[in-house]
């Protein structure tokens, strides 16, 4: 079958997994996500399975998920962010940076100003202040208005008087 054909097909199974993922129907969803990627692997389909494996507790495999999504389109950044964020969860703050630093570089990614806001986190729970402002406001920048930021960097602020 020609590729493009397998391509149309995975992306409409992707798609498929995707309104199972939204509604919890995390098991549907990952049988979805594992069909569209026996077709035509993409870097949507691995990070998406991976996403459905985090919420199952499963983040060595959601990190593994990610890490096949780069491989195959290093250019997608919603798989930077999402190691970085499983990392975070997992305390590993160090580890995660470098990842949420790709993320914020990848040429196909949005939502842009997701890792920033996870930087703000991190450098807010290592308590260097200066730097998380500086990164919730890279990302008001990208998202003007967006609470989680405004209300962090309110905080921030008051902590700093």
């Amino acid at each position: 079958m020609d590729d493009n054909v397998l391509k149309h097909q995975a992306l409409g199974l992707w798609l498929q997994g995707q309104k199972h993922h939204l509604r919890g129907d995390l098991e549907r969803a990952i049988e979805l996500y594992t069909e569209s990627l026996g077709l035509y692997p993409t870097a949507e389909a691995y990070t998406f399975r991976g996403w459905a494996y985090s919420f199952q507790g499963r983040g060595d495999e959601a990190i593994e998920e990610c890490k096949k999504a780069i491989a195959v389109d290093p250019t997608f950044g919603n798989p930077y962010n999402d190691i970085g964020s499983y990392l975070v969860t997992r305390g590993e703050l160090d580890e995660a940076i470098e990842w949420l630093e790709k993320a914020k570089t990848a040429p196909r990614y949005e939502p842009r100003h997701f890792p920033y806001m996870n930087l703000g986190s991190i450098y807010a729970k290592k308590w260097m202040v200066g730097r998380a402002i500086q990164e919730f406001e890279a990302a008001l920048k990208i998202h003007p208005g967006e609470p989680t930021c405004l209300a962090a960097l309110g905080q921030l602020r008051g902590s700093l008087n």
